[in-house]
């Protein structure tokens, strides 16, 4: 196993990791009243990160690590922590509304009104860079914008239409 492919089954293992404390997150909401609002565009999501992360297995394995883009993608990671911590049991991967509780406005959610996305945009775009694969970078850079204007229309949509006390769970 070369540091490409250690970096990739890390990066994998961890996304993985995700969707199981997001199925636990998203059981244990619903348990208590949370509703998920505009599932429709998920399965667009999944398709545009798991292409992502395959495309970096496939084209990427085998290459050098540029050392700078990689020490950038790990302090991003420092940002993602600061994300999940602040949701806490409220962080999932879909739009989830909890009844009664306010919006998250703490942590990072002081500064950005959606700061996974920003932490998920950097990921998806420096990654690919500390592969020296720019033609990915720019790819899916492009096409998690495309579906974050999707996702980001709804959650607001979805939020706004709910009462002013729903809280949102999204990452």
């Amino acid at each position: 196993m070369n540091f490409a492919e250690l970096i990739l089954g890390l990066v994998t293992l961890q996304r993985a990791g995700e969707l199981v404390l997001s199925r636990h997150n998203t059981r244990k909401l619903m348990a208590r009243g949370a509703v998920e609002l505009a599932p429709g565009h998920y399965p667009l999501i999944v398709a545009v990160h798991a292409a992502w992360l395959l495309s970096l297995w496939v084209f990427g394995h085998d290459h050098p690590v540029n050392a700078i883009a990689l020490a950038v993608y790990l302090a991003v990671q420092g940002f993602r922590i600061w994300v999940l911590w602040t949701l806490g049991s409220r962080w999932t991967t879909r739009i989830i509304a909890l009844p009664g509780q306010p919006l998250v406005s703490a942590g990072p959610y002081r500064y950005l009104a959606h700061p996974n996305y920003a932490v998920v945009a950097a990921e998806i775009a420096v990654l690919p860079l500390a592969l020296y694969l720019p033609w990915v970078a720019a790819i899916f850079t492009v096409l998690n914008a495309a579906v974050l204007a999707i996702r980001i229309r709804a959650e607001n949509r979805a939020l706004a239409a709910s009462s002013p006390t729903f809280g949102h769970g999204a990452p």
